[in-house]
């Protein structure tokens, strides 16, 4: 598994292209902007992009869905309670297009020999989830280095986010933390360091 990191936007959002490299397939997770950016690095490395992964509906996150979707023909994977269709607030929350499918806790989408495998993780937006692939875990906003997704607006709600990163901390073993924003981590790392995490556990 190859995971590259592109910074996109004024927010500077973490797109990962997660790759297997044996067949080339991939998936985008949280194309945020500058979706020539995206598609260039796709394209220089001949990958094949296989699946769009959304870990919420906020627009930093968004922003480049629809170019690299139609560009690259691959689905787009949302959780349901953030897509503004479903009453989510249109400044914050996403449309899912129409070749998208909704996922949820418990989900597996396979791209080449990859798994990921979905943990719903509101808090931050009532559709937020984190994905696990091997030993990487793709947070969203949920977690970041040492700190946590603001829960401030509209969807927001501190009792699921603490919950969320409860249920994240409490995994078995350590993982590799990749988030929204900033630098990544690792799980032992955050446990041990993160107040909001140790508040988590201690609930």
């Amino acid at each position: 598994m190859l995971i590259k990191t592109i910074p996109v936007g004024q927010m500077e959002t973490n797109c990962y292209v997660v790759t297997d490299e044996a067949s080339l397939d991939c998936a985008v997770i949280d194309p945020g902007d500058e979706s020539n950016t995206i598609l260039d690095y796709l394209e220089d490395n001949h990958l094949h992009c296989r699946a769009i992964f959304l870990t919420h509906g906020h627009y930093d996150h968004v922003g480049a869905v629809e170019a690299v979707s139609e560009e690259t023909g691959a689905p787009v994977y949302m959780n349901q309670r953030d897509d503004v269709k479903n009453g989510g607030n249109p400044r914050y929350f996403f449309a899912l297009p129409e070749n998208g499918h909704y996922y949820d806790e418990g989900d597996v989408i396979e791209v080449g020999a990859l798994r990921f495998e979905v943990f719903a993780t509101p808090g931050h937006t009532p559709g937020s989830v984190t994905l696990r692939c091997e030993n990487a875990l793709f947070t969203g906003d949920t977690l970041f280095r040492g700190s946590c997704g603001r829960v401030d607006l509209p969807g927001g709600d501190m009792e699921q986010e603490l919950d969320s990163l409860k249920k994240l901390c409490t995994l078995l073993g350590d993982y590799e933390v990749y988030p929204g924003h900033m630098d990544s981590s690792t799980l032992t790392r955050e446990r041990m360091f993160n107040y909001y995490c140790r508040q988590a556990m201690a609930r």
